[in-house]
């Protein structure tokens, strides 16, 4: 290797060590965190199938708003904030509550669609949400809008850093051998060991932590995001997402209701029935968190096999008017692309292959974090022995200088 290759190899390898030391016992907690969550629904959906339906009845199901009244006159449960509602008689409809004043959000409910009655809260809920929390945010006050999402995102960019830095650092004379990219020699003992673990192991998962992080970034810097959003999105759409987000509004100043006149979900509910028919799965209207009258709806398709493949629709909660539909059959590649952002940073876009890939390939990330201080220890540990060695090569190299020179004398 020529002397600027040693001095670049040099620095990559100080980098690599600093970034790895800093951000260590983080990325072991997010991407933990982040493989906890890897079968959520599965698990919550395990847990739950007791409360999650009912059985089908001739009666008509009730609406949204009867629903609501008769559950909140049973017991006093808050603020409601968002139903879930089926296609399917069997289901149950879940019913989600806004936060209180210190900031809580009551555990959400499986309601009989039929008579209201409480099925129960759903298990595992509160815990998920937790470790959410955890992944994204730190568990920081303010969530999203605190500071963990930039520590959270930087973070992602330094293991950007080490993965870009630690292939070049292990890229071998012999690049075409498949064994010594691929193949740990657990033969080995102590640093060779580990050195063997930290960079074959991590040549399995560099892609998995590239999609991770590149993804992840989304949701930690708005200058990422809206950067993406115009390299794949029309321009129409890409206007659309980056102006400044406001509150829902009505489009007509006379639709505004009264402040003593609550906003239901019936007006929202019939009109998107008559435009989906029963081609819904299941749908999700949230009403809106300001004074507007417009509730989101996203709606998932029956043949929608990922969370992220939805429909969603704005309607008006007081006059019954479709505002806008953004249907994702409409979308073109690269919108695609950003409407599956959040399934393809977890590999769900793979299906549960996907998904337990990338769970094994976040659990390992402690395996680096450990392998890589021992790596840096066991260095620093050799490095007197070599300043030693080279300081005895220089003074023998001296004294036989030295002597030449004697014998040149006499």
């Amino acid at each position: 290797m020529s002397r600027l290759g040693h001095h670049i190899k040099a620095g990559l390898l100080q980098v690599h060590s600093i970034a790895g030391l800093a951000l260590a016992l983080l990325l072991s907690l997010i991407a933990l965190t982040g493989a906890i969550m890897s079968f959520e629904d599965e698990i919550v959906d395990h847990l739950n199938a007791g409360i999650m339906h009912v059985a089908p009845r001739t009666a008509p199901a009730l609406m949204p708003d009867e629903l609501v009244a008769r559950l909140k006159a049973a017991q006093d449960l808050g603020k409601v904030s968002a139903v879930t509602l089926s296609s399917d008689p069997a289901a149950a409809v879940r019913v989600r509550f806004a936060r209180d004043e210190q900031g809580a959000r009551p555990a959400s409910l499986c309601v009989d669609p039929y008579d209201a009655h409480v099925l129960g809260a759903p298990r595992g809920e509160e815990f998920f949400a937790t470790v959410r929390r955890l992944h994204r945010w730190l568990l920081i006050p303010g969530d999203a809008k605190g500071w963990g999402r930039q520590i959270t995102g930087v973070a992602a960019i330094g293991l950007i850093v080490m993965l870009i830095s630690g292939l070049v650092l292990r890229w071998p004379r012999r690049a075409g051998s498949v064994k010594m990219w691929l193949k740990p020699n657990l033969r080995l003992g102590g640093r060779a060991l580990h050195r063997s673990l930290h960079a074959v192991i991590g040549t399995w998962v560099l892609p998995v932590y590239l999609v991770m992080t590149l993804t992840g970034l989304w949701y930690s810097f708005d200058w990422y995001k809206y950067g993406v959003v115009w390299l794949l999105s029309r321009p129409e759409v890409t206007a659309a997402k980056m102006q400044p987000k406001m509150s829902a509004k009505a489009p007509r100043e006379a639709a505004r209701p009264k402040p003593d006149q609550p906003i239901g979900f019936d007006q929202a509910w019939t009109t998107f029935r008559r435009e989906e028919g029963d081609h819904f799965s299941r749908a999700l209207f949230t009403l809106p968190a300001g004074p507007g009258t417009l509730i989101r709806i996203r709606s998932w398709g029956k043949d929608s096999a990922l969370d992220t493949t939805r429909d969603e629709f704005r309607i008006d909660a007081v006059t019954g008017q479709l505002a806008s539909a953004e249907r994702y059959a409409d979308k073109t590649f690269g919108e695609r692309v950003i409407a599956n952002v959040l399934d393809i940073h977890r590999g769900a876009v793979l299906g549960w292959p996907g998904k337990l890939a990338f769970m094994i390939a976040a659990a390992l990330m402690p395996l680096f974090a450990v392998t890589g201080v021992l790596l840096y220890l066991s260095r620093r540990k050799l490095r007197p022995s070599r300043q030693r060695a080279t300081f005895g090569d220089d003074a023998a190299n001296r004294a036989g200088d030295g002597q030449v020179a004697a014998r040149g004398n006499v």
